[in-house]
C-alpha cells in the first residue's frame, strides 16, 4: 500500500532540508496550502500543483500523480512507495550512503540480538 501523499511530501521536504515556507515558495503555492497537502486535507491536488511540487521537492512527477489516483501512461510495476523512497535518497553522497549502510547493518544486528535474547528467555 502506498504511503499517504501528505507524508511523502513532508518527508521529501524534510530530506531536502526545506522549511514549509521555502518549499511552498519553490512550488509557487501558499504555505497554508502546503500545510493542507501535508495533512492530507486536500483530496486530489491538481496535476499542475503536483508538477510544481515535483520540481520543488525533486520527487518524480509520475509518482505524485500515482499517489493521488491519476493514471500514468506507461506505468511500470514499481510501486509508488519504492520509487518515491528511491527518489528521496537519490542525491546521497558516497559518505552518506556508507554511513546509512553502516547504521542499517548495526540496527539489524541489534534487532536480531534482541529477538534472540527474547527467544532464549521464553520457557521451553
Amino acid at each position: 500500500m502506498a504511503p499517504p501523499f501528505g507524508n511523502v511530501i513532508r518527508q521529501a521536504r524534510e530530506v531536502r532540508g526545506l522549511s514549509a515556507v521555502d518549499a511552498s515558495r519553490a512550488a509557487s503555492i501558499s504555505a497554508a496550502y502546503l500545510s493542507k497537502l501535508e495533512n492530507d486535507a486536500v483530496k486530489r491536488p491538481s496535476p499542475q500543483v503536483l508538477h510544481q511540487l515535483s520540481v520543488a521537492l525533486a520527487v518524480p512527477y509520475a509518482e505524485l500523480m500515482r499517489l493521488n489516483g491519476y493514471r500514468v501512461p506507461g506505468e511500470s510495476d514499481v510501486t509508488a512507495a519504492c520509487a518515491v523512497k528511491a527518489a528521496l535518497f537519490a542525491d546521497l553522497t558516497d559518505n552518506e550512503r556508507d554511513e546509512l549502510f553502516e547504521y542499517l547493518t548495526w540496527y539489524r544486528a541489534r534487532r536480531r540480538d534482541s529477538a534472540r535474547r527474547m527467544r532464549q528467555a521464553l520457557p521451553a
